[in-house]
């Protein structure tokens, strides 16, 4: 059965306002009351209503700019993938006015982080994709957005009760947990577990890697609450330092055959055990970097954890366009699959096709 159609005039009649009321909310223009509005978006998501995008990308006059506030990055690694998302989801937008900008910052530099704020004030965003690191930084930050109400979405990291419009990524704490799950398939008695950290895991930045550790040792805890487990610091620059830390304890620690990093790091590991000619019977890191998938076609890293974030950066963007130009509701979480990769199906991987 068809969808019958209505106009600004049926909507006014129906919600008991004037048309141009109408008109005002659905383009989010002028002063409408509270009570008002609020008897039009009623009727609104009464009879569904969708708003024809292409005659708003026709008709607007004005021109909007959506402002990514993201990490540096290199070619190929995660945030380059995030960038490529944002970048299709912006080819799609571009007819109907729309500009998307890029504030970046030096991830787990407070400093840098810091910069962000003054940088995000001067950019006239209508709307800010943010992956959120330091969390005082971060409310301050959003505490400006709020009073100029200016919307954001996150993507990669959930700040609950932050405010965000919407956020676009894994559940991290479940990741960790499922990650457990399935590098514990591998367990057998007297196997023990080395939890590869980064050195700056106390940083405040690195709330990410925090809540998959948590959710990994939840189900350690439920499961196997006996097990040995050590802690083995890695540096996230120093690859000469990293190779003694890991000589030594390789030579020391002969049943310490299962191990996960909570990052995209498992090819520092990984690239150890290769160089060596060692082999774990179960390793387990994140993201589908080109080191870390080649250590997993070879053998040397035995399940990769991916986040699909250009989905991430996709669906960040698109969502910040229905809200702030077609004036859509947009869904509070878009959570991403926890994808599962081992050397038997890497080969068949795609986010978009």
């Amino acid at each position: 059965m068809e969808k019958p159609s209505y106009t600004i005039k049926d909507i006014a009649r129906l919600a008991g306002v004037s048309a141009g009321t109408v008109d005002r909310v659905l383009h989010n223009r002028g002063d409408v009351s509270p009570k008002s509005r609020e008897k039009v978006q009623k009727v609104l998501n009464e009879i569904d209503y969708q708003p024809n995008i292409f005659a708003i990308g026709l008709a607007a006059k004005k021109k909007y700019t959506l402002t990514c506030v993201i990490p540096d990055y290199v070619e190929h690694d995660y945030w380059h993938s995030v960038v490529l998302g944002i970048e299709r989801a912006h080819k799609e937008l571009h007819p109907f006015n729309i500009t998307v900008n890029y504030l970046h910052y030096e991830q787990g530099k407070e400093a840098s982080y810091r910069e962000i704020f003054g940088k995000v004030q001067e950019s006239g965003a209508d709307g800010i994709l943010l992956a959120p690191n330091f969390r005082e930084q971060t409310l301050t930050l959003l505490a400006w957005l709020q009073e100029k109400q200016i919307p954001y979405a996150f993507i990669d990291f959930n700040m609950e009760q932050a405010g965000a419009l919407t956020y676009s990524g894994q559940d991290s704490y479940q990741s960790g947990y499922l990650t457990a799950k399935i590098l514990m398939r591998n367990y057998s008695p007297e196997q023990e577990l080395v939890l590869f950290l980064s050195n700056n895991k106390e940083n405040p930045g690195e709330i990410q890697m925090q809540r998959r550790m948590n959710g990994f040792m939840q189900y350690i805890a439920e499961n196997h609450d006996r097990m040995t487990i050590h802690d083995v610091i890695l540096n996230k620059v120093n690859s000469d330092q990293n190779k003694q830390v890991l000589e030594h304890f390789f030579s020391t620690h002969p049943k310490a055959t299962l191990g996960v990093v909570f990052n995209s790091r498992v090819y520092q590991v990984g690239n150890f055990l290769k160089e060596t000619g060692r082999r774990m019977n179960g390793l387990i890191g994140y993201d589908l970097l080109k080191d870390n998938v080649s250590l997993l076609q070879s053998g040397h890293v035995h399940y990769l954890i991916g986040q699909r974030p250009a989905l991430q950066g996709y669906c960040g963007i698109k969502a910040l366009c229905n809200h702030v130009v077609f004036k859509k509701t947009v869904a509070p979480i878009k959570y991403m699959p926890i994808d599962i990769l081992m050397k038997e199906n890497i080969e068949y991987y795609f986010e978009f096709e």
